[in-house]
């Protein structure tokens, strides 16, 4: 893995399902394409509906009007501001009418009691608490790496001192999918560099799997990344409950984690409220371009893999090459079949699977940069250079070893990444997510005194021309020199934080 000033670019030497692999458990079978966890997360090598062909050679923009998914529109966002409006007004008795009515579970108590963290613990096979053991470590591992520590800066021409200061949140929610599936990994990316942020307090919000509540995995997943508290409650509800509080549920300060269009909807609508870091975090999405230089069942496995999260993602194929297009494609069409969950991937490709054939590899960058997709994965020859071309992209994945499935779990970089086109002017999850860079600044007497000489300059505010006046008055009876050593008498003041 490299960490460059433009992005995160994942590189991989060694396949990680292998069974001595720490994360192997994690990484089901599948040759290099293998999943997390669980049988929601089995390799999708089955039959697979036909991607539609975008034919963009010859073309003087071949990124020019591309095919989205449409996420947001007037229905779908008045039925989240009427969640939200919900849960604000009748706390937590909305919760749980909704949790019945979307998730068919009743409950009397959204929250989780913190012995069924441990006891789900407890019950976890010891090979998969190694297996979550490890992925926390490498997910630690990595955003310890990021941390940021306080700085100073003295300016050299007028000697006032700047210290730059990080501070994180008090309280961080962690939104994780589960109605659908089982997602530990979602728990471990998103808490994980929140305790290493020096978060003080970490809660998770996921919606149970109908009656039987919220699934264990994702509860073992919770101890193991140090959640403080776990709510049986999903969708935009959570979001509501994450942003102004309910009776149970105290709200936060920042809200982080994935989810389908509603969730995505609800945090753009409490952005402000509360700090939403990733942008739009909405349905898996991943671009492949692909020269032929890796089999193509194994491309074809990383064009879908992302589609069986559910609807509303994307998967694209992009290549310039006429028998990658054919082979890759014939496998796909030979896939699906046997897919676990092959209605979920068959939704995604049909309204946004595409298979897009360029010129050659500068169109196809073009074309992706245009998408800005939440995963590339780049099965070209020298992929690594090929990477410091990319622009828009949440993780870049580069080679035959490095498919988009270790980022989700094992690389160390979260998963929660920009969607439908953000990762144009957003980053994913970090530890940045989480902290305050608050800029203090002190000027001494002689500074200030300084400052008073060059007041001259044009100050549109009624404030600014006293606070120069005061300084020229200074300097000019010699008070600035003679308070110069007196602490008390500095300037010192603290501006608001810089995001």
């Amino acid at each position: 893995m490299e960490v460059g000033a433009d992005g995160v670019f994942i590189v991989g030497s060694a396949p990680v399902s292998q069974a001595d692999h720490p994360g192997g458990q994690l990484v089901q079978g599948g040759g290099q394409r293998g999943q997390l966890g669980g049988d929601a997360h089995r390799p999708v090598i089955a039959s697979a509906p036909v991607l539609s062909i975008l034919d963009r050679r010859n073309t003087a923009d071949p990124a020019g009007d591309l095919p989205r998914p449409v996420l947001d529109g007037d229905e779908p966002t008045e039925v989240v501001r009427g969640i939200i409006e919900s849960v604000r007004a009748d706390g937590d008795a909305a919760l749980i009418e909704l949790t019945t009515r979307f998730d068919g579970a009743h409950l009397d108590d959204v929250r989780v009691p913190t012995d069924d963290l441990d006891r789900a613990w407890e019950q976890t096979a010891p090979v998969l608490q190694r297996a979550l053991e490890a992925a926390v470590a490498s997910v630690d591992a990595y955003h310890r790496h990021q941390m940021r520590t306080s700085s100073e800066f003295v300016n050299p021409t007028t000697g006032v001192r700047i210290v730059s200061a990080y501070s994180p949140v008090r309280r961080a929610g962690c939104y994780v999918p589960g109605g659908r599936a089982a997602y530990p990994s979602t728990v471990i990316h998103t808490a994980v560099p929140a305790r290493v942020a020096g978060v003080e307090q970490v809660v998770v919000c996921v919606p149970p799997a109908g009656a039987d509540g919220v699934a264990p995995v994702t509860l073992a997943a919770a101890r193991a990344a140090g959640v403080d508290e776990v709510f049986a409650v999903g969708g935009a509800q959570a979001i509501a409950a994450l942003a102004f509080g309910t009776e149970t549920i105290a709200p936060v300060d920042v809200i982080c984690g994935p989810g389908n269009r509603y969730v995505a909807l609800a945090k753009r609508e409490v952005a402000g409220v509360v700090g939403v870091p990733s942008a739009f975090a909405g349905p898996s999405e991943v671009v492949v371009i692909a020269d032929g230089s890796v089999p193509a069942a194994e491309a074809a496995a990383d064009v879908i893999l992302q589609a069986e999260h559910g609807p509303d993602g994307l998967a694209w194929l992009i290549t310039w090459d006429e028998a990658v297009a054919e082979a890759v494609g014939a496998e796909i069409t030979a896939q699906v079949a046997a897919a676990p969950r092959r209605s979920d991937i068959e939704a995604t490709l049909a309204s946004a699977g595409h298979l897009v054939l360029v010129d050659d590899l500068d169109s196809a960058l073009a074309v992706s940069d245009r998408i800005a997709p939440e995963h590339l994965e780049l099965l070209v020859v020298d992929a690594e250079t090929v990477a410091t071309r990319v622009r828009n992209a949440g993780a870049v994945f580069c080679g035959r070893f490095s498919p988009a499935s270790v980022g989700d779990y094992l690389a160390g970089p979260s998963h929660v990444l920009p969607t439908s086109g953000t990762s144009a002017h957003a980053s994913g999850l970090s530890v940045l997510s989480f902290l305050r860079s608050v800029q203090v600044i002190e000027y001494s007497a002689q500074a200030l005194a300084d400052l008073a000489e060059r007041g001259q300059v044009a100050v549109d505010l009624h404030i600014h021309l006293v606070v120069v006046a005061v300084a020229r008055r200074r300097a000019q009876s010699g008070l600035a020199t003679r308070l110069a050593g007196d602490p008390a008498h500095r300037a010192c003041s603290r501006v608001a934080p810089v995001e």
